[in-house]
């Protein structure tokens, strides 16, 4: 098997493409999973699922041609079990793309901090919706108080992530395909 995109090029072997990801929606066009393209295609072609979305590139056999899907559907609901993301520093910083969430500067993780938006000295827990990332000199400046209290503000409110968002982030942190975005992301 080829692929091959619509403009006039040299095809490339299959092999070389197979570790695209695909993004596998419930009945319900709930996003559920990431998988590689030769389990799309083998879900496409075993009629568990459909197309979605595809790219303009194509994959040949000598009888068959299919466009590469980017998220696929499956014909039938299956009932996922609620799996919440494991709250850790890795995750925390995962979920926050290692960006300061007072300040919006990128730092290696070495250069990281976790930061209690209400401090543990006044209630607060080491919880989802109360833990950001925030480098050193934030978190120095913030020191023992609310944002308020520090004249600081947060870039976003700070929530447990969506499995399967997590799941693509350990996937492919460098992005994901565009036709993934009204699929996997809510506006907020």
């Amino acid at each position: 098997m080829y692929i091959h995109e619509n403009v006039q090029q040299e095809p490339v072997h299959i092999t070389k493409k197979l570790d695209f990801s695909v993004l596998v929606l419930n009945a319900s066009y709930e996003a559920i999973n990431i998988c590689n393209l030769k389990r799309a295609i083998t879900l496409i072609f075993k009629g568990v699922a459909c197309a979605e979305e595809e790219t303009e590139h194509e994959i040949r056999s000598a009888s068959t041609v299919i466009r590469i899907p980017t998220v696929i559907r499956l014909l039938k609901f299956i009932r996922i079990p609620y799996r919440a993301v494991r709250f850790s520093r890795r995750n925390v910083l995962l979920r926050d793309g290692y960006r300061c969430q007072y300040c919006g500067e990128q730092f290696a993780p070495s250069l990281l901090t976790l930061d209690h938006v209400i401090p543990l000295s006044q209630g607060g827990k080491t919880q989802w919706d109360n833990v950001v990332t925030a480098c050193k000199t934030c978190n120095i400046k913030k020191a023992n108080r609310r944002p308020s209290e520090a004249g600081m503000s947060l870039l976003r409110k700070p929530k447990a992530p969506p499995i399967v968002y997590y799941l693509h982030l350990l996937k492919n942190i460098q992005g994901h395909h565009g036709s993934w975005q009204k699929y996997l992301f809510s506006n907020d």
